[in-house]
């Protein structure tokens, strides 16, 4: 007897159809979804779907982030703190009794401080003293009060010519200034007072010198450790030095400034510091 055979699985098309409209559906969701979408929304998406993905941003939307610090300060206020600041420094030294050893000086929207190089280090030496790293705390203390009006903080590490007529060896001379300036740059980011990315540490040697080395005494002042803070410039995003760094290296045009290579004197103006020294 033959067996009849059902009519059934004739629809079994509109499952995939069903299916297929579902998913264009979505897709199109997600592409108009997407067109909406801010950067940081834009980036977790991507990550969700793949979670070993990194996300490269454009030199603009990197320096539009370094500027955030910026959002609810006025000017009035960043030169407030500035001040603050400059006066907390003149206070400690006074009271510390180290006018000899540290000076304090401000100009337009920077605080300038130069440490006798033996607060910090012994002879040939980058190795932070004890009495340094102290010091360091009180001016990691005065910067963390400020620190939301800081641009950046730039350390600077300087030698004297030991012999008279003949410069320094300049591996030497400039390996010595440099993990100077970084062994101090390196202690005021592990206090974490202010965002890594406004520390920077300058290695100069012996040439930019403040005294001459035919004495002891001029060496001794060549040798030396400066922080050069400066302030944020609010009402010119270009100011900003993390901005300025991502403008400069996406090519686009920049008006260039800053305070590098310049010492501020009592009476709020600059002077430019050149010429030649050493340290041993």
């Amino acid at each position: 007897m033959k067996k009849k055979h059902s009519g059934g699985g004739g629809a079994n098309w509109m499952d995939t159809y069903g299916d297929m409209v579902t998913l264009l559906l979505c897709f199109f969701v997600m592409l108009y979804s997407m067109s909406n979408l801010d950067k940081e929304k834009w980036i977790a998406l991507v990550q969700a779907f793949n979670p070993s993905a990194t996300v490269e941003e454009s030199a603009t939307s990197q320096g539009s982030m370094a500027s955030q610090n910026a959002q609810g300060l006025t000017q009035a206020q960043v030169d407030a703190d500035i001040e603050t600041l400059y006066e907390f420094m003149q206070n400690y030294v006074q009271q510390s009794g180290l006018n000899g050893q540290i000076s304090v000086t401000k100009g337009n929207g920077y605080v300038f401080v130069s440490f006798d190089n033996t607060v910090f280090f012994d002879g040939n030496s980058y190795t932070l003293r004890d009495d340094g790293k102290a010091i360091l705390d009180q001016v990691a203390q005065s910067i963390s009060e400020v620190s939301e009006s800081i641009d950046e903080i730039r350390v600077l590490g300087h030698t004297a010519q030991e012999v008279e007529d003949e410069p320094n060896n300049p591996t030497a001379d400039r390996f010595l200034a440099s993990n100077r300036a970084a062994v101090v740059t390196i202690y005021l980011q592990e206090k974490n007072v202010i965002d890594p990315a406004r520390l920077v540490s300058v290695g100069y040697g012996q040439w930019r010198p403040i005294s001459d080395n035919d004495t002891s005494q001029g060496r001794a002042q060549n040798r030396r450790v400066e922080l050069l803070i400066t302030g944020l410039n609010i009402e010119n995003s270009m100011e900003d030095d993390i901005t300025q760094y991502y403008t400069i290296r996406s090519g686009e045009d920049a008006a260039l400034g800053g305070t590098e290579g310049t010492a501020g004197t009592s009476d709020g103006q600059t002077q430019p510091q050149t010429g030649s020294d050493q340290e041993g």
